[in-house]
């Protein structure tokens, strides 16, 4: 999926990888793609939550089981 910018937040625990992406999205224009790159298993809860609550929309989300520790990526279109 194509995107506009990057966050990594690989190896940060709830909440810190919904404030580096709502700190990001805050610098981007309405429509941009933000994608966030994480490994706490409980991202998937927390933007899924975190969409529905601020309006950004959930475009995507994907997980890689087949890396040692897994990694989540979620895409989020600003509102």
């Amino acid at each position: 999926m194509e995107f506009h910018k990057d966050v990594d937040a690989r190896g940060l625990n709830c909440p810190l990888p919904i404030l580096r992406a709502k700190k990001a999205l805050t610098d981007m224009a309405s429509g941009d793609v933000l994608r966030v790159l994480a490994t706490d298993p409980g991202s998937v809860r927390d933007f899924n939550a975190f969409a529905r609550q601020t309006g950004n929309i959930l475009v995507g989300h994907e997980e890689n089981q087949e890396a040692a520790v897994r990694e989540f990526t979620f895409y989020l279109r600003r509102k």
